[in-house]
């Protein structure tokens, strides 16, 4: 027997009202709920989420990125970025989505306009380490970013390795790299 989620998470009923003219979709999946945000309100919402006492997701565990190329069900965007949002006061875990769709070819390492997102680093200062590997593995970019830069990769590395349509032989990187010994200095 299934049963359909009822998306009770109390969190979500908080932001439609703190937001009325706001487009939210809520998920539910095992137990962990997902509010999912437009882009140009996700500062704004991850503020209010952070402080205000009925939420209070004091913590930022993680930033994750996702590319949803060739994904078989439909999204809103090929690119996700995905806040994984903590109250330590309640123990509770609260997932904060956004979806990104690219207006140019993903291929290079071109800055895309559509690929721009506000930086959370004011409001949790753990998330400058977790947007610049979003960034430099997806190169989805922070804006206010305190340096916002590559830290995986060295930089001038001619891609982002985690898009899905990043080949993964012939693109030349390791005919080329310089291998450092113990004796270079």
């Amino acid at each position: 027997m299934t049963t359909e989620p009822t998306l009770d998470h109390p969190t979500f009923a908080i932001c439609r009202e703190a937001f009325p003219g706001s487009k939210f979709r809520a998920t539910e999946f095992r137990g962990q709920s997902t509010l999912i945000v437009e882009p140009g309100s996700l500062h704004e919402v991850m503020a209010f989420l952070r402080d205000d006492p009925r939420c209070g997701y004091d913590f930022l565990s993680d930033v994750v990125g996702i590319d949803y190329q060739g994904y078989p069900a439909a999204t809103i965007g090929r690119f996700a970025v995905v806040y994984n949002l903590c109250s330590t006061e309640r123990t509770d875990r609260f997932f904060v989505k956004i979806f990104l769709d690219p207006s140019i070819p993903t291929g290079g390492i071109e800055e895309d306009p559509a690929l721009y997102v506000a930086s959370v680093c004011d409001l949790w200062p753990g998330a400058e380490w977790r947007e610049r590997e979003v960034f430099d593995m997806f190169g989805v970019r922070f804006h206010n970013h305190p340096d916002l830069r590559r830290i995986l990769t060295w930089k001038e590395f001619p891609a982002h390795p985690l898009r899905k349509d990043y080949p993964v032989r012939v693109r030349g990187e390791r005919e080329h790299y310089q291998v450092v010994d113990r004796t270079d200095t």
